[in-house]
């Protein structure tokens, strides 16, 4: 059996290899901004989880008596922005699917900045699902 130690190592190595890579400027921030962090980090979980956050979008609606399918589409958009802003509980555990993919020095970096990297992935999420609003309807 692996000590604690080793499987820290591998997890703090594996993790990031699994991220599917994007295209994305880093170099056009400093790299303890919470900008390089959200283009080197958040973005590839987001794309890495992207369809178990699809997934667990779809059960919110469901939970929510399926209003959502009856909206027009610009209302479906703000509906979108809405869960994630307004429910905690629904942003708080999709926060937690993306925070459970970082390193223990990518967390050290979002507690340092974690209102600010907060806010960037409820942002993220919105664009995201809003980008997908098709597949939400599939």
């Amino acid at each position: 059996m692996k000590c604690y130690e080793d499987m820290s190592k591998e997890r703090n190595t594996e993790l990031p290899l699994l991220r599917p890579s994007i295209q994305a400027n880093l170099e056009e921030n400093p790299e303890n901004s919470a900008g390089h962090f959200q283009n080197a980090t958040l973005r590839p979980i987001l794309k890495l989880q992207n369809e178990l956050l699809l997934q667990m979008f779809r059960h919110y609606l469901q939970k929510t008596k399926g209003s959502f399918f009856q909206l027009p589409p610009p209302k479906q958009l703000e509906f979108i922005s809405n869960s994630i802003r307004s429910d905690l509980r629904f942003r708080n555990l999709l926060t937690g699917v993306i925070i459970g993919h970082f390193t223990e020095t990518e967390m050290s970096v979002f507690i340092q900045q974690e209102q600010e990297l907060t806010r960037r992935i409820a942002d993220l999420l919105i664009q995201r699902l809003s980008d997908q609003i098709d597949q939400l309807l599939a």
